[in-house]
């Protein structure tokens, strides 16, 4: 059985959790840090992730926080999640696991969730 030491996968976890400061939330998946600006609904700036973390069942994870307090700068239904370095890298995007209609002016909640699990290849 092949054997992968944590500290391998946290690499790029750590990584992850230095450079993600500003969760987006969005009406599509942007596919770099520039299409942001054509999907974004809202943003909470300030993020702060937690981990390299044993993942639930396997693996390592980086978590998300819960948002309470996000800002909504337009209407639409948001689909997709984002987070960058706000100001020039997407470090990385996926899909929320409910869609939220939101409205100009408003906050918008997110739940915690594990946004990267890296698992050993064995």
């Amino acid at each position: 059985m092949a054997y992968l030491n944590d500290e391998a996968l946290d690499g790029g976890l750590d990584w992850i959790v230095s450079t993600g400061t500003v969760l987006h939330i969005c009406s599509a998946e942007p596919a770099n840090y520039a299409g942001i600006a054509a999907v974004e609904l809202g943003s909470k700036t300030g993020l702060t992730m937690t981990g390299p973390a044993n993942g639930d069942t396997d693996g390592r994870k980086v978590t998300c926080p819960a948002v309470t307090d996000g800002t909504v700068g337009a209407t639409g239904t948001a689909s997709h999640w984002a987070i960058s370095n706000g100001s020039d890298t997407l470090v990385a995007a996926g899909g929320l696991a409910e869609t939220q209609v939101l409205t100009a002016g408003n906050s918008f909640s997110l739940g915690a969730f594990a946004m990267a699990t890296l698992r050993d290849p064995s």
